[in-house]
């Protein structure tokens, strides 16, 4: 399969994506961008996130450079304040009050605040509807120990996606840390899919090579690896080796622009023992290992606009790519795809 002259540019707007870390959200506003529109984040009156587009209905000054006062948001030009819903609710300057409250009124997008993370609806104009933001499993099971971090790519949501989910290339651009051994392992990937999700589950991988497999599995011997795309947008790998070990990497993507997506990683791991001190370590390689990707990535896009769209070639090894495209273009149009196995494939690790 080959593209050409075209992006993998996705939008997904009726789905909850996340914003920032609850622990970011403090008393002055954030700026953020949800798919290319400028956001203000900050604290209503009870404590609750509300999130803003960013342009004051006034002189379309940027709101996020003000501050909250009583749980409204100040205009940092006219001191114009607005409230949770992006109602004004003072002009400072003005003494007889005759203007239209609609022209006064910022947009407003629905927003809440789940296991430590603030999420906002991407579709202001269409309620959730009682959707909710995905759970991440494991965070309130203290038998596992919690890593969280983060990164900004130059990259697609879907070309993002489908390298977090990419085994053939950690042993070339990680090699060392992830995979990249002298000696390489033929292993054979079940693919199967729903209406919401795809995912690959890898049979008989032997513990990956490179310093993190050593520390998740200083024992050797033989993995279950499964890695999954769930709409709209979080990439998720898992790690079992028996009943002692299991770690859980859940990536939160963010479409920021066509171009540029925000990843919120949270890991989840159960070892038998030294979890605590493996969970120091893992970080710092866990972001080393971020950083080879945010760099490459920014690379590949950079090339792709340069030749004026995307041209890949895909082989059997390609294995999530073209039907996460599939699964996102589906839910864009708002449509579903039908379930199924989709059948295997052997590939070299």
């Amino acid at each position: 399969m080959s593209t050409a002259g075209r992006y993998s540019v996705v939008h997904v707007r009726r789905a909850w994506y996340v914003l920032c870390e609850s622990a970011d959200l403090r008393e002055r506003p954030l700026k953020r961008s949800l798919f290319d529109v400028p956001l203000a984040v900050f604290r209503g009156a009870a404590g609750e996130p509300v999130v803003l587009v960013d342009r004051c209905a006034h002189r379309n000054v940027p709101i996020s450079g003000g501050r909250v006062v009583h749980g409204e948001i100040e205009c940092p030009y006219h001191g114009w304040r607005f409230d949770r819903e992006g109602v004004c609710r003072s002009v400072p300057a003005l003494v007889d009050d005759t203007g239209s409250a609609k022209a006064r009124r910022v947009t407003r997008y629905h927003a809440v605040e789940r296991q430590g993370l603030v999420w906002a609806w991407g579709d202001p104009e269409n309620p959730p509807e009682g959707a909710e933001p995905y759970v991440i499993p494991h965070l309130a099971d203290n038998r596992y120990g919690v890593v969280r971090y983060s990164a900004s790519f130059d990259a697609t949501l879907h070309a993002t996606a489908e390298n977090i989910l990419d085994v053939p290339h950690t042993a070339f651009l990680h090699r060392g840390l992830f995979r990249g051994g002298d000696k390489r392992n033929v292993i054979t990937a079940k693919l199967r899919r729903d209406a919401r999700s795809v995912e690959a589950d890898y049979i008989g991988e032997p513990r990956p090579s490179g310093l993190i497999g050593r520390l998740l599995a200083p024992q050797g011997g033989t993995v279950r690896h499964v890695d999954r795309f769930m709409l709209p947008s979080i990439a998720q790998v898992e790690y079992a080796l028996g009943e002692s070990s299991h770690v859980l990497i859940t990536n939160l993507l963010t479409p920021v622009s066509d171009f540029v997506t925000s990843m919120f990683a949270i890991v989840s791991y159960r070892l038998p023992i030294g979890g605590k001190l493996v969970g120091r370590v893992l970080e710092p390689l866990a972001r080393r290992i971020v950083q080879q990707d945010v760099e490459v990535l920014a690379e590949q896009t950079r090339n792709v606009k340069k030749f004026g769209g995307e041209r890949f070639v895909s082989t059997d090894v390609d294995l999530l790519g073209a039907h996460m495209l599939r699964l996102l273009r589906h839910a864009e149009r708002g449509e579903t795809q039908e379930a199924g196995e989709l059948g295997s494939v052997r590939l070299e690790v």
